[in-house]
C-alpha cells in the first residue's frame, strides 16, 4: 500500500478517535476512508480492520474517563457483559434481517433523539448521584442488550443510541453517558472482532497503525470533554446525529 494513503488513514483515524472519545461515531469518518483506500477489499475486512483501530481508541477513552468519572462498576459489569452477548449475536444474524429494513426505523429513531435533545435545553446538563438498585441495572442491562445487537446487525449511530438512552434513563449527565457508552462500545467491538479475526477479516498491519492514531486522537477526545464538560458534549452530540441523519437519508434515496 502507498504511503500517502496509510499516511491518509492515520490522520482520518486520530480524527475518528478524538470525535469518537468525546460523542461517539468515529466510525463516521473511519470507514468511508477504510473504503476508498481498500476499494478492492471485501467489506468484511474493511469493517474488521475499523474495529481493530477503534477498538484500542475506545479502550483508551475508557480508562481515561473511569480515572476522572465517577462510575459504579456493578453498571458498568452488566452494561458490558449484555452490550457483548448480544452485539456477537446481531454480527451472527447480519445475513437474517436486511439492512434496507432497519434504516428507515434507525433514521426514524435519530431524528426523534435530535428533536428531542435540541429542545429540552436540560437534557443531559445535570447528574443526578443515585444508589445503584436492581432496577437501575436492569434498564442498564437492557439498554445493553437491545443497542448491543443493533450494533452487531447495523452498527450506525450506536453511540449516540447509548448515550441517549443513559441520559434518558439512568438520569446521568453527557460526561457521565460518554463514559458509560465507552465501556458498551469496547463490548460491542470486542464481541464483533472476536468475529472478524478467526474470519481472517483484520488487516493487523494497517488495524495496528490506525489504532496508535486512534488512541492518540481519543486521548485529545476526552480531554475536551473534561475541560468543557456536558454542554460542549451535547453541542457535538447534535452536531453528529444530525450527519447520521443526512447520511442514512442520502444512503435511502440512492437506494
Amino acid at each position: 500500500m502507498e504511503f500517502d494513503i496509510i499516511l491518509s488513514l492515520v490522520f482520518f483515524a486520530f480524527c475518528a478517535g478524538a470525535i469518537d472519545a468525546a460523542v461517539g461515531g468515529g466510525g463516521l469518518i473511519q470507514i468511508p476512508a477504510l473504503m476508498g483506500a481498500l476499494p478492492h477489499y471485501p467489506t468484511a475486512t474493511v469493517f474488521g480492520t475499523n474495529k481493530l483501530a477503534s477498538i484500542c481508541g475506545t479502550a483508551s477513552a475508557a480508562f481515561s474517563y473511569l480515572k476522572q468519572v465517577k462510575i459504579e462498576w456493578k453498571l458498568l459489569a452488566v452494561i458490558g457483559i449484555t452490550a457483548f452477548i448480544s452485539s456477537f449475536g446481531g454480527a451472527a444474524c447480519v445475513s437474517l434481517i436486511p439492512q434496507e429494513i432497519l434504516r428507515p426505523f434507525v433514521l426514524f429513531m435519530l431524528i426523534v433523539i435530535a428533536i428531542y435533545t435540541f429542545f429540552k435545553k436540560q437534557f443531559g446538563q445535570v447528574h443526578f448521584q443515585q444508589e445503584v438498585t436492581h432496577k437501575m441495572l436492569l434498564i442498564a442491562g437492557i439498554g445493553g442488550l437491545l443497542i448491543g445487537f443493533y450494533d452487531g446487525i447495523f452498527g450506525p449511530g450506536t453511540g449516540s443510541f447509548f448515550i441517549f438512552y443513559f441520559i434518558r434513563y439512568l438520569k446521568v449527565d453527557f460526561l457521565h453517558a460518554s463514559a458509560l457508552s465507552k465501556i458498551g462500545n469496547f463490548m460491542t467491538n470486542f464481541a464483533a472482532l472476536s468475529f472478524f479475526i478467526p474470519t481472517g477479516h483484520v488487516l493487523f498491519q494497517l488495524g495496528l497503525m490506525m489504532a496508535v492514531a486512534n488512541i492518540c486522537g481519543s486521548l485529545v477526545g476526552v480531554k475536551m470533554a473534561l475541560k468543557y464538560g456536558s454542554g460542549f458534549i451535547r453541542i457535538l452530540f447534535l452536531i453528529l446525529v444530525s450527519i447520521l441523519i443526512c447520511r442514512l437519508g442520502y444512503q435511502m434515496f440512492m437506494a
